[in-house]
């Protein structure tokens, strides 16, 4: 009998509860929290740009060749795709629920490599973005300055270059999306009027600028092998890439057949300003810089929130004075409401339970066994819920309420049983305990047995419902 062991040996049994208590415990530590499971299908986002095209152009040029070739990706759904009137372009890829997000990135990075040959040379150079995609974010932060110090476009040059990478070191983000960013870049804003007069193309203002605008390796001097020894070997450094207005105005973009020379200030106005305004950012009316942060699937999205709070209040000391960072929308505020007070109805729970037990037992060293199983119980399966990958959220708490009253039943069979024989026929607690045992375990794991064949059935249904419930039925089980 498997009691036996337990019965004979209380110390043994005390050190496996003990055992049970600390792997649930350090489980703990590592089970993400959430509010619901992670139910929704994997999406893997494939973005890229075709500065100044038409969204038509972009979408014969840049779309089509892209879809072609990512139709058919292995375990996906559908696919949707979008260009947009500033040139960019952003296809969605939907995965079938329980495909690897990882193995999904990569199955469809090897469709976008065979579009490449494809597209246009401008859409190369500025390259194609794979990543996994998650819709839901944890928190929207903005910059802003309050006195009106400094405009958007310092604002969002100084966020870009000090926070946005610092955010992206965080584990368990998978995504920083930038809002009403104005990075620096040099505009060329071309007249025309002059290029006509001069016969000039955008074209050829643009070849000329990729031409002069580059860093060229120019070897070295006094290198071996040399006809005679020197003492001295070093660089060649020459100008590279142009960083200034001025030294733009420069670029040399015709030479004349008398010798004169056509430069880009003669046919064209150059300024450092703002890389895009199409999107505008604002907070109480004043320019702000936003930053989305989105996790990846399964990870805690309280860990990360309390992460990111604390990154921004170490480098929020080094901000320039005037300067201000802010979390208008944070998702994880009713998350934590929502785990406290399912927290709360699990401790009431507990409490209940302990005073009906008392009531009707009307002895507290009685009470005490069936509210031990309890915490042992609860706290072990969260080793379980580790091992089969679930989270802590409402769905699993759920169960674990429910979990209460199940654990304590089966504890006051027994306690009720080895009562009635240590009162009715006068034995020992010793030998009541293995008597009433003998009576009791069959129908005790026949009740857990069936209890788990009534649940478990659900953790295998499919689609939406089944990744819902899938937490629930096996915690439940554990």
């Amino acid at each position: 009998m498997i009691s036996r062991q337990f019965i004979d040996r209380p110390l043994f049994a005390c050190v496996v509860s003990v055992f049970i208590v600390i792997a649930g415990l350090a489980a703990l530590r590592n089970l993400s929290i959430s509010l619901y499971p992670n139910i929704l299908p994997p999406t893997v986002e494939v973005a890229t740009a075709y500065p100044g095209a038409s969204a038509d152009v972009v979408a014969e040029t840049v779309a089509a060749p892209l879809e072609q070739q990512l139709n058919g990706t292995d375990d996906m759904l559908y696919l949707r795709s979008g260009s947009m009137p500033n040139g960019a372009m952003q296809a969605v890829l939907t995965f079938a629920i329980g495909t690897n997000p990882d193995l999904a990135v990569i199955n469809t990075q090897n469709r976008v490599q065979a579009a490449l040959p494809l597209l246009p040379e401008e859409v190369r150079r500025q390259g194609v973005v794979v990543r996994r995609l998650n819709t839901t974010a944890v928190q929207y932060l903005t910059i802003d300055a309050p006195d009106g110090r400094y405009d958007e476009l310092f604002i969002s040059n100084y966020a870009l270059i000090n926070i946005v990478d610092e955010l992206r070191r965080i584990p368990g983000i998978t995504a920083v999306d930038t809002y009403g960013g104005k990075e620096y870049s040099i505009r060329i804003w071309l007249q025309p009027d002059k290029l006509a007069q001069l016969e000039l193309t955008p074209d050829d203002i643009a070849r000329a600028v990729r031409e002069q605008n580059a860093q060229f390796a120019t070897g070295r001097v006094g290198d071996e092998p040399m006809p005679q020894r020197v003492d001295l070997s070093m660089n060649i450094t020459t100008q590279g890439r142009l960083s200034s207005p001025r030294e733009f105005e420069r670029i040399v973009v015709r030479a004349r057949p008398d010798g004169s020379l056509v430069r880009l200030s003669d046919v064209a106005r150059v300024e450092l300003a703002a890389r895009d305004n199409s999107v505008n950012s604002t907070v109480n009316a004043h320019p702000a810089f936003t930053i989305g942060i989105f996790p990846r699937p399964g990870a805690d999205v309280l860990r990360i929130a309390d992460a990111v709070r604390e990154r921004m209040i170490e480098l929020g000391r080094r901000f320039p004075q005037g300067l201000r960072w802010q979390i208008p929308f944070d998702t994880t505020w009713f998350v934590r409401i929502a785990i406290k007070e399912v927290f709360k109805t699990l401790a009431e729970a507990v409490a209940l339970v302990i005073l009906v037990v008392f009531l009707f037992l009307q002895n507290w060293r009685a009470t005490l066994i069936p509210c031990l199983a309890v915490p042992v119980s609860l706290i072990g399966s969260l080793a379980g819920m580790y091992v089969l990958g679930a989270s802590i959220n409402l769905a699993t708490l759920f169960a674990l309420v429910l979990s209460i009253g199940i654990v304590v039943d089966d504890a006051i069979v027994v306690l009720e049983n080895v009562e009635r024989h240590m009162r009715e026929d006068r034995m020992s607690a010793s030998v009541a305990t293995h008597q009433a045992m003998r009576e009791v375990t069959g129908p005790l794991i026949a009740i857990v047995l069936v209890l788990t064949a009534v649940f478990l059935p659900v953790a295998f249904l499919g689609g939406l419902v089944g990744e819902m419930y899938r937490q629930f039925a096996v915690t439940l089980s554990v």
